[in-house]
């Protein structure tokens, strides 16, 4: 099979294939049948070649590679034998964000992780997010994951997808620097069974104040979904439990409010200015 052409394409049309296509990852059954995935802006775009990315494509509005970031991020995608789409701002208005429109996008290959295992490394720390919704608050944990230098974020059950449009924003591009990977519960609950070292979970029932809880071991930081909260079945597999007291009238936070909470205070004495 031959190599794509990268030398830019100017597109006019939105009946055009490759058109179609980018805005067809913005379902969900496509992004899974074809393993691709969208990320917008060109800070986002310079975090993924930071991190060793190379896009599959790259669009951009027509006349603003002349010069700047757009420039360097097309020479980028040449370099890596991208297609490259010089487009108009009628086909951009059509394949951008509705809010804040970026006027160059990137279409990457999705890349999974083989799940965690069992280590004796005491700075080990996954977060263990249990049928997670909001894709806004699964890109702000993955945002923070990669604030922390944690080790990576392992999605259990059936989840929002963390290369959807919204994920990947939340995210501001460390989607392409934090580790993803999926288990379904029976596999996740046996990598808890094997796990050499801490499985800490968030609940209402927990007796133990977060800020006590030491991280001096290899650690799985379990948290539940929004709303119900971690289930019975990850409950289980915890060997310790902890939460956020709360002084108000609210019995929680907002889940990627607490995930960060914790995962600082299991960094704290590893983070220094």
């Amino acid at each position: 099979m031959s190599r794509p052409d990268p030398t830019p394409k100017a597109i006019t049309s939105l009946q055009n294939e490759r058109v179609k296509l980018i805005r067809s990852l913005e379902m969900r059954k496509v992004r899974r049948e074809t393993g691709l995935f969208i990320a917008e802006g060109a800070s986002v775009l310079m975090m993924a070649r930071d991190a060793g990315w190379s896009p599959k494509m790259l669009a951009f509005l027509a006349g603003s590679a002349a010069g700047g970031v757009t420039k360097d991020l097309v020479r980028w995608a040449m370099k890596a034998d991208a297609e490259c789409l010089e487009v108009s701002e009628a086909v951009l208005g059509k394949i951008a964000a509705k809010d804040n429109p970026q006027s160059v996008i990137g279409v990457f290959e999705q890349r999974w992780q083989n799940p965690p295992a069992a280590t004796d490394r005491a700075e080990t720390l996954w977060v263990a997010l249990e049928a997670i919704r909001d894709p806004g608050n699964l890109g702000t944990i993955i945002r923070t994951t990669d604030a922390v230098g944690a080790s990576g974020v392992l999605l259990v059950g059936q989840t929002v997808d963390p290369y959807s449009r919204e994920a990947v924003r939340a995210s501001m591009g460390s989607v392409f620097s934090v580790p993803l990977a999926r288990l379904e519960p029976p596999a996740f609950l046996d990598l808890a069974r094997r796990w050499k070292g801490a499985v800490v979970g968030t609940h209402l029932d927990a007796r133990t104040d977060f800020r006590k809880q030491t991280f001096t071991q290899p650690t799985l930081l379990v948290m539940g979904s929004e709303g119900p909260g971690l289930s019975d079945t990850l409950k289980g597999a915890c060997t310790d439990l902890v939460k956020i007291p709360m002084a108000g009238k609210l019995d929680s936070l907002n889940l990627a409010v607490a995930t960060a909470l914790i995962l600082y205070e299991a960094r704290r004495t590893r983070l220094t200015l």
